[in-house]
């Protein structure tokens, strides 16, 4: 995964959203948007199920079983 393409990805999904919400659009430059926005949305579900099995893979036992981790967010 190249750094920066979810980002650019749930940028460009945002976009799409904020053109069809704003309802100027016509109907043909609304179906572009539509369709680019689908296109964003399963690259970004494709980056977070890769990135997922990384975190998966991080937290397997030597002996293949896995260990649960309680998440905890840093106090910034």
């Amino acid at each position: 995964m190249k750094k920066g393409s979810f980002e650019k990805a749930l940028a460009d999904l945002e976009n799409a959203v904020e053109g069809l919400e704003r309802g100027d659009l016509t109907l043909e430059a609304s179906l572009r948007c539509f369709e680019a926005g689908v296109k964003s949305l399963t690259a970004c579900q494709k980056y977070l199920r890769e990135a997922e099995n990384k975190v998966e893979l991080l937290l397997k036992n030597q002996d293949g079983t896995m260990q649960s981790v309680p998440f905890e967010p840093e106090d910034n």
